[in-house]
This record gives C-alpha cells, structure tokens and sequence, in this order.
C-alpha cells in the first residue's frame, strides 16, 4: 500500500518537474530570444519570481521518494527507481551548479542600464536547460515503466 502511494507521488512529482521544464523549453525559451536585452532581463526577472523554492523542492522531493522506493521494491523496479532518482538528481545539478548562477547574474541587472558589452546569456542557458529538460523526460518515463513492473 505505501509502495503503491509513493509510485503515485513519484510519478506527479517528476511528471510536474518534466511539464514544467518542457513547457520552458517549447514556449517561454523562444518568447526570450525574440525580445531585446533590455525587455529580456525584465521578463526573466519577472518570471524566474516564484520558481524558487518550489522547483528545487519538487525536483528533490521526487528524487527521495525513488530513492525510498528503490528500497522498497523488488529487484527489477528497484533499479529502475533508482536509475529515475539518478536522473532528477541530475536535473537538480545542472539547474543548481548552470541555470541558477546564470539567472543571478539576470536578476542583479537594470533592464534599464543593460551594458553595451553585455554577454547574452541566452544561448548557455538554453543548453543547460535543455539538458535538464531531457533528464527529467527520461525520469518521468523511467518511472512510469517502474511503476507499470510494480
């Protein structure tokens, strides 16, 4: 019953992390690219207000309960549970150690005042995010495969 419990929670909480990034990716990263620098960094800054702690919390929040599943299944799902808490650890990593730094350095500018030499960056961000994007789709599908051979 509780394993039962969990493979739910596992499965909403990466599938949240999984829309949520693919969303990103499919819709708001191009809305980025198309807009100057100056209307860019006061559009990240806007929408980049409530993602923390929430993503980090969901991210990792979803992770334990693989890892806690890992441990409570049987050999075949077990493995698969803890190949999915390896992939959002992932997404945790790069969003930790790439995408947040990056979006520091968006927040602390004035749209106002983007300097002349300004370094867009844009174009790394997307890489990380893409990176994570794929990591969480392989987790939410590792996952739904773990719970299918539960």
């Amino acid at each position: 019953m509780i394993t039962d419990l969990l493979s739910i929670a596992a499965l909403v909480g990466s599938g949240i992390v999984a829309g949520v990034l693919f969303a990103v990716a499919l819709s708001v990263l191009p809305a980025l690219f198309a807009m100057p620098a100056d209307r860019y960094v006061y559009t990240h800054q806007l929408v980049g207000r409530r993602w923390d702690p929430t993503m980090p919390i969901l991210v990792l929040s979803s992770m334990i309960i693989d890892v806690v599943l890992a441990v409570l299944t049987r050999a075949e799902p077990a493995l698969l549970f803890a190949t999915a808490a390896v992939l959002l650890l992932g997404v945790s990593v790069v969003s930790h150690f790439c995408n947040v730094p990056i979006n520091r350095v968006v927040k602390a500018l004035d749209p106002d005042e983007v300097p002349p030499d300004w370094r867009d960056p844009r174009p790394l961000w997307r890489r990380w995010h893409l990176l994570r994007t794929a990591l969480a789709l392989l987790g939410v599908t590792v996952n739904a495969v773990a719970v299918v051979l539960g």
